[in-house]
């Protein structure tokens, strides 16, 4: 079955650095667009990168874009979220996300927290 891992996640302050990644399992990843979501308490998941199955095109939210960098390595099953210049608004659980075509499937992570004091 299909399985996304994240890690990275961890406690730093505003200004600071911190680099996610998702492990995928199950699918042959290069056959996949990948995403980056993030879901902060009290509030809906929101969509933060997303990176072609070929890693030639990306696009980001308003919100990080110019801080946050998704890379892939599709060798290595792994998608990659460079997050710089880190705001306390960053602050939230990060998922790793993926879509099946046909048949349809979504499939999630389970999370990764990142806190960014200020």
């Amino acid at each position: 079955q299909v399985q996304l891992v994240e890690s990275g996640g961890g406690s730093v302050q505003a200004g600071g650095s911190l680099r996610l990644s998702c492990q995928a399992s199950g699918l042959t990843f290069g056959n996949y667009d990948m995403d980056w979501y993030r879901q902060a308490p009290g509030k809906e998941r929101e969509f933060v990168a997303r990176i072609k199955r070929s890693g030639d095109s990306t696009n980001y939210a308003d919100s990080v874009k110019g801080r946050f960098t998704i890379s892939r390595d599709n060798g290595k099953s792994t998608v990659f979220l460079q997050m710089n210049s880190l705001k306390p608004e960053d602050t939230a659980i990060y998922f790793c996300h993926t879509v099946r075509v046909f048949p349809r499937a979504e499939y999630w992570g389970q999370g990764t927290q990142v806190t960014v004091s200020s």
